[in-house]
């Protein structure tokens, strides 16, 4: 009982009881005896992750990281956060666009026809025509808190459990809800299940976000499962939500995530002609995730919000990630798609890492900022060549542009390797070749250790 502080069904975590935006009034609610051991159970959590690939000086890695291209150029000159750095909108816009983030639940590439997966998603495959569709996207690791530090704090994946649940990234953590709060945004998580699940209310209260909504918020919902609300319900709750912002004038941010494509798979009758016979299963879920999510864009184009807001559908990670490769790539290529406001159709056919998207959503809302981020902004270096960051178990994997693929593993020497889109498997070299990407897949891979140790990940006050 002392770490589940519960007989309910999840365990307990400190955002059970983050009631509040404030972090001081959180922890006094919560009993200290717990505290404690909860700190204890995350201590090892963050000191299993060091070391494991091998060492590197802060100065070679900060060095090797900030050699990438759309960063060579920046200038790095704030101690407490060594990669806080200014970004510039290609575009200049008289007032910035509001931001929606649609995180959906395990859509990989594998539900997406067009990316060889089985045809379930018709309506994302239709909006794609609509805004910037990826065609070469991928996950930064396979659980749902590793989707959300990639896409709401650009942070790079690491062999430590996801910022999300440890405890020195409860406060003062980077995340676009911080960086648009300080620029007098109106900032919310919308979720159709429990937010405590995750960890996900405590590291979004005390990180920027003012608003949060959870299961107990919504009002005789159409259909309730497992998991919480049918993601129909949860979208009328986003368009309730975000019209009334947009009619108050005030700009706004909502991170939404769906869970209707979630084991038991729980979702209404009648809504969706289903692909297999049996109706509790993952492709139906899919099928029924991508029908709520196109009803929404439907009625979200016909509002007056559009036109002033930037949409990103994303997945936090696919459903299917197993096999008998040593690093599954193929199950981590995701869709994403960015619509909206005035964003045209583009095809983004460069490899492109989940933590990109957040530099690229604040160029195209035309947003200048100060941000600790170190992925690329694609609208201002839209050719520059891509690199994929995967963390699978044990195993940190770096693909480049030409899919030479690094792996790092813990007390063994790193791997090379071609990966295939075509056969979806990596070929392994017996040699190790002399351009092999090991130092900066190890820079990569360190990084965030650092930074979250020394609590570097954050914003200047």
């Amino acid at each position: 009982m002392s770490i589940r502080s519960t007989t309910g069904h999840r365990p307990a975590n400190p955002a059970m009881f983050a009631l509040t935006s404030d972090a001081l009034v959180n922890s006094l609610i919560i009993n200290s005896t717990w505290s404690v051991a909860f700190a204890i159970y995350n201590l090892k959590h963050e000191a299993d992750a060091s070391a494991r690939y091998g060492d590197m000086k802060m100065a070679d890695i900060l060095a090797e990281v900030r050699s990438a291209p759309w960063l060579s150029g920046s200038e790095f000159n704030s101690s407490p956060f060594p990669t806080l750095h200014s970004q510039t909108p290609v575009q200049q816009r008289q007032r910035p666009l509001n931001l929606v983030i649609v995180l959906e639940e395990s859509l990989g590439a594998t539900f997406v026809e067009s990316f060889g997966g089985t045809p379930v998603t018709p309506r994302l495959e239709a909006l794609k025509e609509s805004g910037w569709w990826f065609e070469n996207l991928y996950a930064t690791g396979t659980r749902s808190v590793r989707g959300i530090e990639a896409v709401v704090s650009g942070y790079l994946p690491s062999p430590a459990r996801s910022v999300v649940k440890l405890s020195l990234s409860q406060t003062e953590f980077f995340t676009l809800g911080e960086l648009l709060k300080q620029k007098d945004y109106d900032t919310g998580f919308i979720y159709g299940g429990e937010t405590h699940f995750d960890n996900m209310r405590s590291f979004f209260a005390g990180n920027g976000f003012d608003t949060i909504v959870g299961q107990q918020d919504y009002t005789a919902p159409s259909f309730t499962g497992s998991w919480g609300v049918s993601d129909e319900d949860l979208f009328a709750k986003v368009h309730e939500d975000i019209q009334k912002l947009h009619a108050s004038g005030e700009p706004f941010f909502r991170l939404v995530f769906s869970s209707s494509n979630h084991t038991p798979f729980e979702y209404p009758d009648n809504r969706i002609e289903q692909y297999d016979e049996e109706k509790n299963t993952v492709n139906n879920a899919v099928k029924y995730a991508d029908h709520a999510l196109g009803q929404f864009i439907d009625t979200a184009r016909n509002s007056v919000y559009w036109k002033d807001t930037v949409f990103l559908i994303v997945a936090d990670h696919d459903a299917r990630v197993w096999g008998d490769e040593l690093v599954p790539i193929k199950n981590f290529q995701i869709p994403g798609l960015i619509l909206g406001a005035d964003i045209e159709s583009r095809r983004i056919k460069t490899i492109t890492s989940q933590v990109d998207l957040a530099p690229t959503l604040l160029s195209l809302m035309g947003i200048t900022s100060e941000h600790p981020m170190v992925g690329r902004d694609l609208v201002r270096f839209p050719d520059q060549p891509g690199r994929a960051m995967m963390q699978f178990n044990d195993y940190y994997a770096w693909m480049d542009e030409n899919y030479k693929v690094t792996v790092l593993r813990p007390d063994q020497k790193p791997l090379a390797g071609a990966y295939s889109r075509e056969t979806g498997s990596t070929e392994y070299l017996e040699d190790v070749p002399e351009d092999m990407a090991v130092r900066k897949a190890l820079a990569h891979a360190l990084l965030p250790l650092e930074l979250y140790r020394e609590r570097a990940y954050g914003l200047p006050d």
